[in-house]
């Protein structure tokens, strides 16, 4: 059974930066996609970047473009969120997913997800 356990968010100031990290247990790592979604207060779950199995290909919605950074470390089971210039409308519950697919963008695509990480922006 895969597991995936979030860490590194927290409460930063407007333009603060912070990255979250995902390790991931059980599985052949180096085969899943991987993926941070994010969900606010009383709106639905979104997407906001993938990667591939390969750690090349990503995907990024554009509320992340230019300021987020996903990145896949193979060797050490891991993958991260590297958040710069952060906004209070970045508040959200992040997610780090799992796919046995190359790189998907629709939730149902994801097999696996961790119990989430808190990300407050706020001065």
């Amino acid at each position: 059974q895969v597991q995936l356990v979030e860490s590194g968010g927290g409460l930063v100031q407007p333009g603060d930066s912070l990255r979250l990290s995902c390790a991931v247990s059980g599985g052949t790592f180096s085969t899943l996609a991987m993926a941070w979604w994010r969900q606010a207060r009383g709106k639905e779950r979104q997407l906001v970047a993938a990667i591939g199995w390969n750690g090349i290909n990503t995907h990024y919605t554009d509320s992340a473009k230019g300021r987020f950074t996903i990145s896949k470390d193979n060797a050490n089971n891991k993958a991260y969120l590297q958040m710069n210039s952060l906004m209070p409308a970045d508040t959200a519950v992040y997610y780090c997913a799992a796919s046995s697919q190359f790189l998907v963008t629709h939730q149902q695509g994801y097999d696996y997800w961790g119990q989430g990480t808190q990300v407050t922006v706020s001065s």
